[in-house]
């Protein structure tokens, strides 16, 4: 399968690649944590945003760009897959999975938030 879309963007993105945008000042993108609102609330990616599985494609559809560089996780990596393939259905031309979400994020040394 190509992991390519569009404009070199990849189905599926490493932290570390995700991590370096921001250390490098270019934060013109979406981090979508697709988890049930009290996980996130015990810990998540900094500023990420809650949009549960249940409610992604309504939500997204009324508050994100359909060409914004969105990078999507959940409680694995098949949640987070099936979460993308929503959006990209629903008309989003730059989402990936944020391949090992959460644990993988903190193991890269990236900032998280929660209770």
């Amino acid at each position: 399968m190509e992991n390519h879309l569009l404009g070199g963007f990849t189905l599926q993105t490493e932290v570390h690649d995700v991590k370096s945008r921001l250390d490098w000042g270019q934060p013109n993108f979406t981090i979508v944590d697709v988890r049930e609102r009290q996980t996130y609330n015990q810990a998540h990616i900094s500023g990420a945003i809650p949009l549960p599985l249940n409610e992604l494609v309504k939500r997204a559809t009324g508050s994100l760009a359909k060409n914004r560089d969105i990078y999507i996780y959940g409680d694995n990596d098949e949640q987070s897959a099936n979460a993308a393939q929503a959006l990209r259905t629903a008309g989003f031309a730059r989402v990936s999975q944020l391949t090992g979400g959460l644990s993988a994020w903190k193991t890269a040394g990236g900032a998280t938030e929660g209770i």
